[in-house]
């Protein structure tokens, strides 16, 4: 899971960026199953991952448009109901 809060107005911005650059990075990498993007009150902006291996090391956004560090948090599933 990767989460940042944008600087403030600029979440489009950076949302435009996970578009651009984070999300073609991603396309394609080895074990990749699934992406979902989210936005949410606070300027924030949630990127979550699903991997069958080893996740793949999204680059930095650029430090004008985060109100903070991009915080990043792995996770085992340990249920999943349909």
């Amino acid at each position: 899971m990767w989460e940042a809060r944008a600087a403030d107005g600029r979440a489009a911005e950076l949302t435009a960026w996970v578009h651009a650059v984070a999300l073609p990075a991603l396309r394609g990498a080895a074990g990749l199953v699934r992406t979902e993007l989210f936005s949410a009150p606070g300027e924030r902006v949630l990127l979550i991952t699903w991997w069958t291996g080893e996740p793949v090391p999204l680059a930095e956004p650029p430090a004008g448009l985060l109100g903070r560090p991009v915080h990043r948090w792995s996770f085992t599933s340990e249920h999943v109901e349909p």
